[in-house]
């Protein structure tokens, strides 16, 4: 396109500086800026997770895969802790997710973001100034004079080549990318509180198996005491059972540590001091389990869910914006400018029609050697939208693979955890067997010690294994995206 009027209307008296500028400003015109390319990087999405099961087994909720069917809402996953239907898990999330540091601070920078984005969208208007001033002046040898002023200055800097509209997308860009970081904040803590309170369960549980299990040897320790007072057996029953309980006993003390340590840290995550909790989690209860089905949306509507891809995303579109900026600033630059005053050597002279100044300038700016600076600057930018594709790429590949982990790991466990229940069972019934009849003297104290052994060993695994699968549930929420609105 041309801004060049007609030839039989250009007069012949215009300024030779006007002339110049007019070319110019035709050259730039018919110049175009760089479009990138703005679609998303190609990331091979599965149609359906591999790995799912359908049908419901011991200890935990139904996973249920709905590729073939309307996908679940993802408002099912807002508040997921609530499947637990445990209170103390839900006040703890709501806590943290209200007080914790790394939420406040991910709004901070949320804020600041918006900020940024009104810097940048106010250059897109004129601006006002006003001045007044006051001079008394006196020369060598001259009389003393007076100068007073007042006025506005405006200017604005026309956006021909979209660079200040580019840097506005950025930051707006910024700003989802900031809200986006929030949310995955907030998806990270919720996680981090459930675990450390399933973690403080879990350890409760083994507590009281331990406890258990130590009593039980005590007595086993004061039957073969009896039987070696009455000739029956030597001593060496007697120490044998005393080793065991001891070695029992020893874990007392390391799962308290880790009860503490588990409280301190529930804590920390809802904004408060380490000892805050004493008293509000002595109590020990079951390891929470989920209720209901869980329904599984196709890897796509996932990938949409989750606050993570969505930042990198928001990241290209920032970064395709400064592309457009700093291929925009390789052009002329415009700005309009003028000035209504008034100056007069008396305060009251400023109300005359004389003391009008006025006046008004139409600049502009045309970059003609840098040196290659802003074709560089160019580069720079194109290699960070670059950065950013593959960012992304790498973010949707790492969110594929959380789920898919998440839900070998929870098949996994479900599986272990039903066998261990039944090993369980069993190794209670022989340790109850056995001691009864080391009692009557039907079988050697080896057996009894062996089957204690293993009583020990099976239960602290099924507190172990039921802890690990609602942890499972946990972490398959969090790679689903689910813990923010």
């Amino acid at each position: 396109m041309s801004l060049f009027p007609p030839s039989s209307t250009i007069s012949p008296r215009r300024p030779p500086a006007l002339m110049a500028a007019l070319a110019v400003a035709a050259v730039a015109g018919c110049a175009t800026v760089a479009s990138p390319d703005r679609t998303l990087p190609d990331v091979p999405v599965p149609a359906a997770w591999s790995s799912t099961s359908a049908a419901a087994t011991a200890g935990g909720a139904t996973v249920e895969d709905t590729s073939a069917r309307q996908p679940a809402s993802p408002a099912s996953l807002v508040e997921w802790w609530r499947n637990f239907d445990d209170p103390d898990l839900a006040a703890l999330v709501a806590r943290a997710l209200e007080a914790n540091t790394s939420v406040r601070g991910a709004q901070a920078a949320l804020a600041q973001a918006r900020a940024l984005r009104d810097v940048q969208a106010a250059g897109l208007r004129p601006t006002l100034d006003g001045s007044a001033s006051a001079q008394r002046a006196r020369p060598a040898g001259g009389d003393t004079s007076n100068r007073f002023q007042a006025g506005l200055d405006a200017s604005w800097e026309l956006d021909v080549f979209g660079g200040r509209r580019s840097a506005v997308e950025a930051a707006e860009a910024d700003v989802r990318a900031a809200q986006a970081s929030l949310a995955d904040a907030q998806v990270s803590l919720a996680a981090e509180a459930a675990l450390a309170y399933i973690e403080l369960r879990g350890l409760q549980s083994r507590l009281a198996i331990a406890r258990r299990n130590l009593a039980t040897q005590n007595e086993t320790l004061q039957l073969a005491q009896w039987r070696t007072q009455a000739g029956l057996t030597t001593s060496v029953e007697v120490e044998q059972a005393r080793a065991a309980a001891e070695q029992t006993a020893a874990q007392v003390p390391a799962l308290e540590n880790g009860i503490a340590q588990a409280r301190h840290a529930l804590a920390v995550l809802t904004g408060q001091a380490p000892g805050a909790l004493q008293s509000a989690l002595d109590d020990a209860r079951e390891v929470p389990q989920p209720a209901g089905e869980l329904a599984l949306a196709i890897p796509a509507e996932t990938l949409r869910q989750r606050p993570d891809v969505r930042r990198a995303e928001e990241r290209i579109g920032a970064a395709l914006a400064r592309v457009s900026q700093a291929d925009a600033a390789r052009y002329p630059s415009f700005r309009l400018g003028g000035t209504l005053g008034l100056s007069a050597p008396t305060l009251g002279g400023l109300g005359s029609s004389a003391a009008i100044v006025d006046s008004l300038l139409a600049a502009v700016s045309v970059p003609l050697f840098d040196g290659g600076a802003a074709r560089a600057q160019v580069r720079v930018q194109e290699a960070a939208l670059e950065q950013a594709r593959v960012a992304y790429q790498e973010v949707v590949l790492n969110a594929l693979k959380e789920v898919e982990d998440s839900l070998v790991a929870l098949r996994g466990d479900r599986e272990r955890l039903a066998r261990l229940r039944n090993a369980a069972e069993a190794a209670a019934n022989a340790a109850l067997l056995a001691q009864n009849r080391y009692a009557s003297g039907l079988i050697d104290f080896q057996v009894v010690l062996d089957t204690q052994r293993t009583l020990l060993s099976t239960q602290e695994g099924v507190a172990i294994t039921a802890a690990s699968v609602s942890a499972d549930h946990v972490r398959l929420y969090k790679a689903l995206g689910g813990g923010w609105k």
